[in-house]
C-alpha cells in the first residue's frame, strides 16, 4: 500500500522533516589533517585497473594497501558494484597517508545521513485497479529496491496473494536477524537484508533491546515507502478511520527489495554504499532512497557516486529531493543520473476547527481519533503556552516547561518550532491540559500537516494562529473548543507544492534544473510498522497497520512506483528514457488553467519550485518522445564539469580521459529541463555574451509523426527560439536534434530577477514539454 485510495505521500523521520547532517567530505587533496588521533570510518575509492599483476585478487591489494598505513585496521566492506573500493577505519593521520598509496583514487570520511496512501492511485489517474495501464506479466517482473528502516513483512501491503513466482532475474536473499528470518519473505517482498558495520564502528554495537539487527522496521518509515511504492492491495485501509478506502501502491504487482540501512542513530555513507552495491549484484529494476544526499562535487557524494554505478546497470534511482524548503538552493541529490523528487499535496484534508469564546471559528487539520469523551465538546478554558510557563521557549512547549496548575483541564496554545509537533501535545498531557491548538510560526506560514496526536489537538496556520493569539491577550477569559470533521475530499486547488519541499536551483550544477518533478508527499496513508505508535513517540502505546505521515520521502517512492509502472509497460525503456517520460508529461497548471500554486507564497510555483511539474502516470505511458541519455553522455558532462581523469574514475570505476581536443559543455547534456544561467557573463548591466545555445536529441517512442514546436516566456528581456521549428519521425527509436538559443534583449539589470518559461512540442496527440528557468545574476 505504497499508497492508498485516500491519503498522501512524504517523507518523515521519527516525526521530524528528513534532512541531510553538516558533514562535509574531504577533497582528495586535502584530506582532513590529523587533529585528533580517534579512528573514523573512511571510504576508500580504489583504480581496480592499476592493480599490480602481483596480486591475482583485488582483495588481496585492498588488503596489502591497507596493512601499508595499519597493521590492525580491517576491511569492514569490500565493494565490488557501487565503487571498487572497502570501507575501513583509521586515524585522520593514516587515512592522509592512504591517500598518497599507488592506485587509491580517494579516502572519504564517513557521512551520516537521516531520512528527509489511500488517494493517491485516484489522485493520480490510475483508479482502483489497473484498468489504464497495459495488462502484462512484465510489471511482476519488475524489482524495487528500497534503501531505508526495513521493513514489517507482516503488514498486509506485503500480501503476495495473486503473485506469480519470484522472477528468475533475482539474485537477492532474505538474510535472518533479530526477529526476522528468511520465511518472512514472500513472492511479493522477496528480499530483504540489512547494513549496519558503518553505524557500528561509529556509535558501537546495536542494542537488540532496543532496535532489530535484522532487516526488520521497528521505525515505520521503511514500511511506508515499500508500500507506497509497490503495496499489494489492501480493502478497508484508514488510520483511526481516518483516509478511510483501499490502500495500494503505485506498482501492485510488482516486486520489493528491503535494505534496511538506516537506524536510531541514523544512516550512515559506508553501509549506504554496501546497500546500493548489493542491491545492483541482486538485479534490482528500480532504487528508491527516501533518504539526503550531498551538496558536495559529486565525485565526493557516496550516494551520487553509487548511483552512478546503478545507472550504469540500467537501474533508475530516485531520491528525494529533501525538507528543507521553502529556501532557494536547498536540495540534495541533484546529479543528472538520479531522479530527484518534490513533494506536493492531495487534494484531501483533515479538517479540525477551533472555536472561539467570541464565536469565530477558525479551520485546522488533526488525525486526532482518541476517546471521544475526551474531547472538550464545550468552551474550555483557553490559555497560551508561554503564559503558562517559566522558560524563555515555554511557548515551544518542551519537556518540563509548562505549570501544571495553570495548564491543568485547559486547552493551551503551542508554537510550532524545535521539538516534534506531536511531542508538544504529549507535554500538554503530562501538565494536566485537555487539549492543544498548534500554532504555526513565520517558518511555516500556511502549510499544515496532520498528526495523530495524543490528545484532542489541532494545527493552524500562521494567518489563523495571530487572530487565535490576539483574542487570547485580550480576553479576561478566553475559552475555546475543538471540533473534529473527519476525512474531505476533493479539496481545491490541489495539488500544490509543500513548504517544506527543498527547492533550486542546483547548487552543485546550476545549468541542470533540479528537483526533476513533483509528487503526492503530504498526509499518505501507506503501511506502518507494529513495532511502534503512528507518532512515534516511546510513550505512543497505540499500534496501527497504516499511518499518514509527509515529507519527500513519500514523494519519491511515488515515483519509485510510477518507474516501476513504466518499466513493466516498457521494458526496453532505459532509466533516462522512464524519467523523461515522467518528466515531459508532467502537468503545471490546473484544470481551470492557473498555474500550480506553492503554498509558501501562495503565489504560483517555479521549476526551481516543482521541476517539470507534477507526475501524471497515464500521460507518461504514451509520451511520444523522449530525451535518452548513455553512460557516455554522464562521461562527457562530467568532462564539462573539468573532473579530473582520478575524480572521473571515482565515479565511473574505469580510467577514462576526456579528449583535449573536444569542447564539452554542460549544455548539451540531452536532459528534458532547461537550466539557463546568465551570471556569468553579465556583470552588472553589461551584453558582452548575450546568447547561449543549448542543444537536445528527441527519440521517438510512439507512432510516426510531425511535431512543431512552441516556445512561452515569462521575460521581456529574453528571446527563445528553436531551430528547426518543426521534427518529422518515420519510425519507432528514430533520433532528431534541435537547438534552442536563448538571446538577451539589450541590457540586463544588475538586479534582474529569475525568469522562467517552456518549450514544448507536439503531433496533435502529445506534448512533450520541457521547463526553462533563467538566472540572471
Amino acid at each position: 500500500m505504497g499508497i492508498i485510495m485516500s491519503t498522501s505521500v512524504m517523507l518523515l523521520f521519527l516525526l521530524g522533516l528528513c534532512h541531510l547532517s553538516t558533514a562535509a567530505a574531504v577533497d582528495k587533496n586535502d584530506v582532513a589533517k590529523p587533529k585528533t588521533t580517534a579512528s573514523t570510518t573512511y571510504i576508500v575509492h580504489m583504480a581496480k585497473s592499476e592493480m599490480p599483476a602481483s596480486f591475482e585478487h583485488h582483495t588481496r591489494w585492498y588488503g596489502s594497501s591497507l596493512k601499508t598505513v595499519s597493521d590492525s585496521a580491517e576491511m569492514m566492506y569490500i565493494y565490488s558494484n557501487a565503487i571498487h573500493g572497502f570501507s575501513t577505519k583509521l586515524t585522520p593521520e593514516q587515512a592522509e597517508s592512504l591517500q598518497s598509496q599507488p592506485g587509491v583514487l580517494s579516502v572519504l570520511p564517513e557521512l551520516k545521513y537521516e531520512l528527509h496512501t489511500t488517494r493517491t492511485p485516484e489522485f493520480l489517474g490510475l483508479g482502483q485497479t489497473t484498468e489504464t495501464i497495459p495488462q502484462s506479466n512484465s510489471e511482476s517482473d519488475v524489482i524495487i529496491g528500497v534503501l531505508d528502516t526495513g521493513v514489517w513483512p507482516e503488514s498486509k501491503s506485503f500480501d503476495d496473494t495473486g503473485l506469480g513466482p519470484v522472477p528468475g532475474s533475482w539474485k537477492g536473499a532474505c538474510e535472518s536477524g533479530t526477529n526476522f528470518n528468511s520465511s518472512n519473505c514472500n513472492r511479493k517482498l522477496i528480499g530483504a537484508r540489512y547494513f549496519a558495520k558503518g553505524y557500528e564502528a561509529t556509535l558501537g554495537p546495536i542494542e537488540t533491546s532496543k532496535e532489530s539487527k535484522s532487516p526488520r522496521d521497528d521505525d515505520g518509515h521503511g514500511t511506508h515507502t515499500a508500500s507506497t511504492a509497490a503495496g499489494s492491495v489492501v480493502s478497508g485501509a484508514s488510520l483511526f478511520g481516518y483516509a478511510l478506502g483501499t490502500a495500494r501502491g503505485m506498482a501492485p504487482r510488482a516486486r520489493i527489495a528491503a535494505y534496511k540501512v538506516c537506524w536510531v542513530g541514523g544512516c550512515f555513507s559506508s553501509d549506504i554504499v554496501a546497500a546500493i552495491d548489493q542491491a545492483i549484484a541482486d538485479n534490482v529494476n528500480v532504487l528508491s532512497m527516501s533518504l539526503g544526499g550531498g551538496m558536495s562535487d559529486y565525485f565526493r557524494d557516496s550516494v551520487a557516486i553509487g548511483a552512478f554505478s546503478a545507472m550504469e546497470k540500467g537501474i533508475l534511482i530516485s531520491c528525494s529531493a529533501g525538507n528543507a524548503g521553502p529556501s532557494a538552493y536547498s536540495l540534495s541529490n541533484s546529479a543528472p543520473w538520479i531522479t530527484t523528487v518534490g513533494a506536493g499535496t492531495l487534494d484531501r484534508d483533515f479538517p479540525a476547527f477551533v472555536s472561539l469564546g467570541n464565536g469565530k471559528n477558525f479551520s485546522g487539520v488533526s488525525l486526532y481519533r482518541g476517546n471521544s469523551n475526551a474531547a472538550p465538546t464545550a468552551l474550555t478554558p483557553f490559555v497560551y503556552a508561554a503564559n503558562a510557563s517559566n522558560a524563555t521557549s515555554g511557548n515551544l512547549c518542551m519537556m518540563g516547561t509548562l505549570i501544571p496548575e495553570q495548564v491543568k483541564g485547559k486547552i493551551v496554545m503551542c508554537d510550532r518550532g524545535v521539538n516534534a509537533r506531536v511531542q508538544k501535545g504529549a507535554v500538554v498531557k503530562a501538565a494536566g491540559g485537555v487539549g492543544m491548538i498548534l500554532a504555526n510560526t513565520a517558518a511555516n506560514g500556511e502549510e499544515l500537516v496532520a498528526d495523530a496526536h495524543l490528545l484532542p489537538a489541532t494545527s493552524v496556520g500562521l494567518q489563523n494562529a495571530d487572530v487565535i493569539k490576539s483574542y487570547l491577550f485580550k480576553d479576561p477569559n478566553p475559552t475555546a473548543t475543538i471540533l473534529f470533521e473527519g476525512t474531505k475530499v476533493g479539496v481545491q486547488p490541489s495539488p500544490v507544492v509543500a513548504a517544506f519541499s527543498s527547492r533550486g536551483p542546483n547548487s552543485v550544477t546550476p545549468d541542470v534544473l533540479k528537483p526533476d518533478i513533483v509528487a503526492p508527499g503530504v498526509n499518505i496513508l501507506a503501511g506502518w510498522s507494529g513495532a511502534i505508535g503512528p507518532t512515534g513517540l516511546a510513550i505512543d502505546a497505540r499500534r496501527v497497520a497504516f499511518n499518514i505521515i509527509s515529507g519527500t520521502s513519500m514523494s519519491c517512492p511515488h515515483v519509485s512506483g510510477l518507474a516501476a509502472l513504466l518499466k513493466g509497460a516498457h521494458p526496453e525503456w532505459s532509466p533516462a528514457a522512464i524519467r523523461s517520460a515522467l518528466m515531459t508529461t508532467a502537468y503545471t497548471a490546473y484544470k481551470n488553467g492557473q498555474k500550480l500554486q506553492d503554498v509558501a507564497t501562495g503565489k504560483p510555483s517555479t521549476p526551481f519550485d516543482h521541476g517539470a511539474g507534477h507526475v501524471d502516470p497515464i500521460s507518461a505511458l504514451n509520451p511520444g518522445l523522449v530525451y535518452d541519455l548513455t553512460v557516455d553522455d554522464y562521461l562527457n558532462f562530467l568532462c564539462a564539469l573539468n573532473y579530473s581523469a582520478t575524480e572521473i574514475n571515482s565515479l565511473a570505476k574505469r580510467s577514462y580521459t576526456c579528449d583535449e581536443k573536444k569542447k564539452y559543455s554542460v549544455r548539451d547534456l540531452n536532459y528534458p529541463s532547461f537550466a539557463v544561467n546568465f551570471e556569468s557573463r553579465y556583470g552588472g548591466g553589461t551584453t558582452s555574451s548575450n546568447v547561449v545555445k543549448y542543444t537536445r536529441t528527441l527519440t521517438n517512442v510512439g507512432p510516426p509523426g510531425t511535431y512543431k514546436a512552441s516556445v512561452t516566456s515569462e521575460s521581456q528581456l529574453l528571446k527563445i527560439s528553436v531551430e528547426p521549428e518543426t521534427l518529422s519521425f518515420s519510425q519507432a527509436n528514430e533520433k532528431k536534434g534541435y537547438t534552442v538559443t536563448f538571446s538577451a534583449v539589450g541590457s540586463v539589470p544588475a538586479n534582474a530577477e529569475n525568469s522562467f518559461g517552456r518549450v514544448e512540442w507536439s503531433d496533435g496527440k502529445h506534448i512533450v514539454g520541457s521547463p526553462i528557468a533563467i538566472s540572471w545574476n
